[in-house]
């Protein structure tokens, strides 16, 4: 039953996250706001929303275990498997602005989680875990990055003068405020479910929340980025499937921790270091990737060692 229930919290999950990014598109662009922005902000966290949501009802319950976990292990996740898969479907090329900007704010946002989250080495007798303080310092960057990043890009693609940016939305404005309403409803429901569900499958086999957060619920909340990832590669988009990842990835960390922080501080719990240093590692091997065997490309090689990397890490997690 408890997997049952499990299930259709991931559907309404799922399914209120694209209704949500849906109708938050459609408004953004019937306010005429660029098409850029709208990829950058509403696209970029709407892929992420099961992470939010998962996260901060699991820091508002006290669950920190599973609040980090779930974003760590959806970093491992997105990073390992759903590039490691992309990569084996077609090399995934590699622009010269994420391997100079996307990519390295990846590993910096990885790193950042180490040293915040490792309170115990940097203070002897402490505990680990993040605290108001780190959550809003997080939260700030998340919006700096954003501000520079949407800088950047509007620089680089100027638009024409009397140009339209962005076409007026072809929705009502009713369905568009229901899309909104209703899929943010889903995702709060399917949150609540999902959650009692893993916690309760988690208890019944005697394994940590911990364990069930970095393998069962990141796996389910990564889900639109593994589809939305797949399909715009199939479509000849690859800079877009790299870029929903890598956007992904520092929007769990800055954006996710930082405000389930700022609502509730969070302890490791059952994560430890060695989780953090792989979602360290997975961000420095996407970096190292421009610069092996074909250059600025993620090779199919490459793909299956992401891939082997993600079953052994998972393997030795369950053991």
């Amino acid at each position: 039953m408890d997997i049952l229930l499990l299930l259709v919290g991931l559907g309404l999950i799922l399914g209120g996250a694209n209704y949500l990014t849906d109708g938050s598109a459609a408004l953004a662009l019937r306010f005429r706001v660029p098409e850029f922005i709208v990829g950058l902000t509403v696209v970029a966290v709407g892929t992420s929303m099961p992470e939010l949501v998962v996260s901060v009802l699991s820091a508002i319950a006290g669950n920190s275990s599973v609040a980090i976990g779930n974003v760590v292990g959806s970093n491992l996740f997105n990073t390992f498997v759903i590039l490691g898969v992309c990569a084996l479907i077609r090399p995934v090329p590699l622009s010269t602005a994420s391997i100079r900007r996307d990519i390295p704010f990846g590993v910096a946002a990885a790193l950042l989680l180490l040293l915040l989250a490792s309170d115990s080495r940097l203070h002897p007798g402490a505990t680990d875990g993040l605290g108001r303080g780190d959550g809003i310092a997080m939260l700030l960057l998340y919006v700096g990055l954003m501000v520079y990043t949407i800088r950047t890009v509007r620089r680089s693609a100027p638009v024409e003068p009397g140009s339209k940016e962005a076409p007026t939305s072809g929705k009502a404005l009713w369905l568009v405020v229901t899309m909104i309403v209703g899929g943010l409803a889903a995702l709060i429901a399917g949150g609540e479910l999902f959650l009692r569900s893993a916690t309760s499958i988690a208890r019944h086999l005697g394994v940590s929340e911990s364990v069930i957060a970095i393998t069962l619920v990141a796996g389910g909340t990564s889900l639109p980025e593994l589809a939305s990832s797949v399909i715009s590669l199939l479509k000849g988009k690859a800079d877009m499937a790299l870029g929903n990842v890598i956007g992904s990835n520092i929007a769990n960390i800055l954006l996710i921790l930082g405000l389930s922080a700022t609502i509730r501080p969070l302890s490791m719990g059952g994560i430890t270091t060695a989780d953090l240093l792989m979602s360290l590692l997975g961000a420095v091997l996407l970096l190292v990737t421009a610069f092996t065997f074909r250059r600025r490309a993620i090779d199919r090689w490459e793909g299956a060692i992401f891939l082997i990397i993600y079953v052994v890490y998972i393997v030795r997690l369950l053991h």
